[in-house]
């Protein structure tokens, strides 16, 4: 396949110069055709540094762009869904950091937004097309595990800066929004289901009000569990674990393995309690952000469907939205 997709950038933001553009200058089927910013020079500044050919100086001009294909939004949490719903009504398909929206109700809007455009529209959950992830979910459904029931997952780092979009509460920042959304996500993955019931604990930033410690688990049909920890304010820290009836499955590096070093899963079939089981297997280097443009970028010029549609980030939000209730009525929610 030799054509490629014209994508537009909405933003220079951080994960966008550090990890998406470099992966999709790189990616077989994306062509980073421009970018966007309300400040121009930080447009500007970032299109010398990749060799990106326009530049707008607000978002809408980007939209306007006949040339473009798709766009990739990594705008602040509070401007996905709206900034996706302009896109889509301007004819390009989305692609759209996570989480997708604020609550699951922008998230239908981008939905009915979508069925109205037929465009395609994707959460950027890329840790999907990670080697590492579609090994360890064939594991998981191989039966090797024996009946897997339980997915435990940390994940955390430690930023106070009040300056920071993550540490803002009035645009969408803590720890859930951030970064328990991949807990969600990747459980989801694992059990291919998705959570009936959930319950979860918050601790929350007395100035800054994001919430720094949440923990939660989440009741999955067939007595399969989640138990979950994020936070924005302890020492950085990622571990998965995928516990089944015969065996269990780590991922070491689950969530932010760099694109240049290998990864590892470790499968143990619990002989003993000091790794006399355990297996590890290991995964050239990849970089999923390339991966996630490349697979979004056939789906476009192939005209099929995505794995991961719309109706996917409609149900992380409502996850999400549930464990948000739960923190106010301090008992299980319903999804």
């Amino acid at each position: 396949m030799s054509k490629k997709v014209r994508w537009g950038i909405l933003s220079p933001a951080k994960i966008a110069r550090v990890h998406v553009i470099p992966a999709m200058k790189n990616g077989k089927l994306t062509d980073v055709v421009a970018i966007a910013s309300r400040d121009w020079q930080r447009a500007r500044d970032a299109a010398a540094e990749f060799g990106i050919p326009k530049v707008y100086g607000s978002y809408e001009a980007l939209l306007a762009d006949p040339e473009i294909d798709a766009v990739y939004n990594p705008l602040p949490n509070h401007l996905h869904a709206p900034l996706t719903i302009k896109a889509l009504e301007a004819g390009k398909h989305v692609l759209c950091e996570k989480p997708i929206a604020l609550n699951a109700e922008e998230a239908y809007q981008i939905e009915t937004a979508q069925a109205k455009a037929g465009k395609l529209v994707a959460e950027a959950f890329m840790v999907r097309f990670h080697p590492q992830w579609q090994r360890a979910r064939e594991i998981a459904r191989s039966g090797r595990l024996g009946d897997v029931r339980a997915v435990q997952t940390f994940f955390s780092y430690h930023l106070t800066d009040p300056g920071n979009i993550r540490n803002q509460a009035e645009i969408g920042g803590g720890g859930l929004y951030d970064v328990g959304c991949y807990a969600v996500a990747t459980a989801r993955y694992i059990f291919g289901a998705d959570p009936e019931r959930v319950i979860g604990v918050f601790d929350r930033d007395p100035v800054l009000r994001t919430d720094r410690l949440a923990s939660g688990l989440a009741e999955f049909s067939g007595g399969q569990h989640l138990a979950f920890t994020c936070a924005t304010q302890l020492v950085p820290t990622q571990w998965v674990q995928i516990v089944g009836t015969k065996g269990r499955l780590e991922v070491q590096v689950p969530f932010n393995p760099k694109r240049d070093q290998p990864t590892r899963i470790v499968f143990d079939d619990g002989r003993d309690l000091i790794g006399g089981g355990a297996e590890t297997e290991e995964f050239p280097p990849a970089d999923h952000y390339q991966h996630q443009g490349d697979a979004f970028s056939r789906a476009i010029l192939e005209g099929s469907s995505l794995e991961f549609p719309m109706a996917d980030a409609v149900m992380n939000m409502r996850v999400l939205d549930a464990l948000f209730r739960s923190e106010k009525s301090k008992a299980w929610e319903t999804v």
